[in-house]
């Protein structure tokens, strides 16, 4: 038998660490491996990743030979961050003389970080002008700090983004001593002195702690005989290599929510939705904007940092939440969950046992209320209505779903609720729902106005073992559709498995040229490489905030060339077919405007607006918009035929000029310029990125009008 080329995707959950293993070449779920999360072990959870690890490969007969990716999500960070198990950072600021050394000197002087748990990083703060430093006098300064208790080091200098030299010379003095180091601007490339050395004083505090865990994980990891680099979760969707994880720690942060996006995203092919990761005890939700999760700043403990991660909002409802009520109806739903209230749910016990069984009402916590609802059972034991309950009931969840349990007990036990709330028990079921609900969808349209996404386009993509619950009452009440994908409640460890390499570069550049943009993207991919993404792997798309003045340039790339494919190439007919189901209409109204045989422009008129999908041979939607259009033109002529279709999809008012978003399609590549707000910038850049091409060779430009705002 030939040899199989297996992924490993570990992720770390609250109660569970589970592991998957899925073949490269097929997509097949092939292994699996769940233990407990070992949050009180002396290795902290990284034994359960390794346990998870083997486990998965001694019950699925792998051979480590036959590991060619492994990666793991991390808790690591917010816990340590969480719980203050953070080292003390000696923080040495550096600058000019003069009026800047005085600026730079009280910018890089920055309190000690409140964590907003009561815990707090504590830092020593010292200044160095630039010109007086030589390796004698660092050393010396940064004994001083060690004799005084710092047991990491900042090095953080004024425009530092464009000269590191002296910080890499702090960073290099320090490792000779012993001790871990961040430099500022190795963290971020972003001006901006006092966030830059606030987030690397956060990075910093966590490097021992976190080196700590990853030698341990990557030694265990290498006993098994697995040889490929050990890969670490992002919060931002990404994966890195344990050895860049070791320099910069802080960046995988929230990096469990992000293995549940990355994951659903391979499974489903969304372009612009609302991503749910429902639990038991609470709900994470985010965004997909243009096949891609959202990405912000994390604000810890109110601090804005430039750590970027999934922009995620977490509440405090899930699939098990407990319901409060009182004789007037239900009163809430939630916080309080049956795990923590250490309850079994109603809906996963025995019918027979609520014969006799008695409606109660309980505080479950110290401090909580004491109306949450609790059901005595006749074996003198108890258990408790949660939404899953309610969903049940209301036969919401699909055949084989996660969170089916027994209809009949729940209804038994809502049947209890719905007596003393004066209501029908499918009312009491729906109301419990409504009220999970209402807590939902003010989070939803906040997502929707910040990230502008047209209401007509928006899904409700689901994961976790409880989306059926919540997910599918919520697109129903909202009047949007809604996709939960195979594998839901693992979905997070498929992501981890699945993941690519993801960095990014941003640089504060007023008015930048084509020229400033390239070199900018030619760095993202650079550091996508030392990060572990193989060369023809990586993609590069830009962003431009022109108020802020910021470049952005994120490359995302595989580990090997031969990527995942995850489904069979798909035609004309079948992209046909996908469009019309994502514009909602019959297939017959929809024409394919363009395709070169590896990608689909396809159109329809849906009332005044001309809806547009850019489908790759994979099936994925790569590009959804309204007010769409593309033009077939070749090398020798893009540049005039850019001004012509910029000029016609430009919207006017008054003075205002709001320009279109440009893609272009050059054979299988579908290269994202919508982030890019000038025509010169984009004219350069196609010129500049397909310079390889010959001048009769033919591409597809894709424009979208932007409204006014």
């Amino acid at each position: 038998m030939a040899k199989r080329s297996i992924r490993i995707g570990i992720d770390v959950g609250g109660t569970h660490t589970k592991a998957v293993a899925i073949d490269n070449n097929t997509n097949e779920i092939v292994g699996k491996g769940s233990v407990m999360t070992t949050h009180f072990a002396k290795e902290g959870v990284a034994r359960g990743v390794v346990e998870s690890f083997q486990k998965c490969l001694e019950t699925s007969n792998i051979s480590p030979d036959e590991v060619i990716f492994i990666a793991h999500s991390t808790t690591q960070a917010t816990n340590a961050l969480l719980e203050g198990d953070v080292a003390n950072v000696g923080v040495i600021g550096i600058g000019k003389g003069g009026l800047e050394g005085f600026l730079a000197k009280r910018q890089t002087r920055i309190p000690d970080i409140d964590l907003g748990t009561g815990k707090f990083i504590h830092i020593d703060s010292e200044f160095m002008k630039a010109k007086e430093m030589n390796h004698d006098s660092v050393k010396a300064m940064i004994q001083k700090m060690y004799d005084q208790g710092d047991r990491v080091i900042v090095a953080s200098k004024a425009f530092g983004v464009d000269d590191m030299s002296e910080e890499r010379l702090v960073a290099e003095t320090a490792e000779e001593m012993g001790m871990p180091a961040s430099m500022a601007s190795d963290i971020t490339k972003l001006y901006g002195l006092t966030t830059r050395t606030r987030t690397a004083a956060l990075n910093a505090s966590i490097l021992p702690k976190m080196m700590e865990t990853a030698n341990s994980t990557e030694s265990s990891v290498r006993s098994t005989g697995v040889k490929v680099p050990l890969m670490i979760m992002r919060g931002d969707g990404g994966v890195m290599e344990v050895n860049e994880m070791k320099k910069r720690p802080v960046l995988t942060m929230l990096s469990g929510p992000a293995a549940s996006v990355i994951g659903a995203l391979m499974y489903l092919r969304a372009s612009n939705g609302i991503y749910f990761e429902v639990g038991g005890t609470s709900t994470n939700i985010g965004v997909i904007k243009n096949g891609r999760p959202a990405v912000d700043y994390a604000i810890i403990g109110g601090h804005r940092t430039y750590v970027n991660s999934l922009d995620v909002r977490v509440l405090g409802v899930a699939g098990g939440s407990m319901v409060r009520a009182g004789k007037g109806g239900i009163v809430d739903v939630g916080p309080r969950s049956a795990h923590i209230a250490n309850m079994g749910y109603a809906c996963f016990t025995d019918t027979a046992l609520f014969e006799g069984a008695t409606l109660y009402h309980m505080q479950p916590r110290e401090n909580d209320p004491d109306d949450y609802v609790a059901i005595r059972l006749n074996n003198g034991e108890s258990v408790t209505i949660t939404n899953t309950c309610a969903a049940n009931v209301l036969g919401i969840l699909a055949e084989g779903d996660y969170a089916r349990g027994n209809v009949e007990s729940a209804r038994k036990a809502i049947g209890l609720l719905a007596q003393e709330v004066g209501m029908s028990i499918e009312d009491t079921a729906r109301a419990i729902l409504q009220k999970s609900t209402d807590k939902i969808k003010p989070v939803i349209e906040d997502l929707i106005a910040k990230y502008k996404i047209e209401r007509d386009q928006i899904v409700l993509v689901g994961a976790g073992g409880g989306a059926g619950t919540l997910l599918t009452f919520t697109a129903n009440d909202m009047g949007f559709k809604y996709q939960i994908p195979e594998n839901a409640e693992v979905i997070s460890s498929i992501g981890v498995a699945l993941a690519m390499v993801r960095e990014m570069v941003e640089r504060t550049i007023p008015n930048p040229t084509a020229k400033d943009i390239a070199e900018l993207k030619k760095e993202a991919k650079e550091m996508a490489m030392n990060s572990g993404a193989v060369e023809d792997s990586v993609e590069v798309y830009v962003e431009i905030d022109e108020q802020a003045q910021k470049v952005t340039a994120i490359a995302m790339g595989s580990t090997e060339v031969k990527t995942t494919d995850l489904m069979k190439n798909c035609d004309e007919t079948e992209a046909v077919q996908i469009a019309a189901e994502s514009v909602g209409v019959d297939p017959k109204d929809v024409e394919l405007e363009a395709s070169n045989g590896q990608v689909f422009v396809v159109t329809c008129q849906q009332g005044s607006r001309k809806q547009l999908r850019v489908i790759d041979k994979k099936g994925f939607i790569k590009i959804q918009r309204s007010d769409g259009g593309c033009l077939r033109t070749t090398m020798a002529n893009v540049a005039d035929d850019l001004k012509k279709i910029w000029d016609a999809s430009s919207n006017f008012s008054s003075e205002v000029r709001i320009n279109p978003d440009v893609y272009v399609i050059a054979g299988s590549r579908v290269i994202d310029y919508s982030g890019i707000p000038e025509y010169a910038q984009v004219e350069g850049l196609i010129e500049a990125e397909l310079a390889d091409k010959e001048p009769d060779d033919e591409i597809i430009l894709v424009l979208a009008k932007n409204a006014l705002r």
